[in-house]
């Protein structure tokens, strides 16, 4: 089988209603990754693209978080409503979706703006 040319992780990460750092799959479904895999076998992409559900991305704040490889291209506060603009503009079209994109000063650091115990959830890219 030959390789993916692009790989989509869907945090499928859960936790208690109110936790301060957020829930990238609320209601445990995985919805999201199950929509963007119906949505590559409509565009008759499986095979080639692959979109699994991973464990927690630790970007929590951010959530629900996707991130694509190879381009290591991380979305924050992606909701089903995103899926077919993440699929055309960035996975057939080549262009990451620059409003649902993580700040790179906000990737994998405590000191990210969103990481504020009182915030609740990500104010989007400005």
């Amino acid at each position: 089988m030959p390789k993916f040319d692009r790989h989509i992780f869907v945090c499928g990460n859960i936790r208690p209603a109110g936790n301060p750092r957020g829930c990238c799959d609320p209601t445990g479904g995985a919805e999201l990754q199950k929509l963007f895999k119906r949505k590559l076998a409509e565009r008759g992409l499986k095979g080639r693209v692959r979109a699994n559900q991973s464990g927690c991305l630790d970007q929590c704040e951010h959530g629900p978080n996707v991130v694509v490889y190879p381009e290591a291209v991380w979305y924050g506060g992606v909701t089903l409503a995103d899926v077919d603009e993440i699929v055309e503009t960035h996975i057939i079209g080549g262009r990451p979706v620059t409003r649902l994109m993580l700040k790179d000063e906000c990737l994998n650091t405590k000191d990210c703006e969103h990481r504020d115990p009182t915030s609740k959830r990500l104010a989007q890219n400005s």
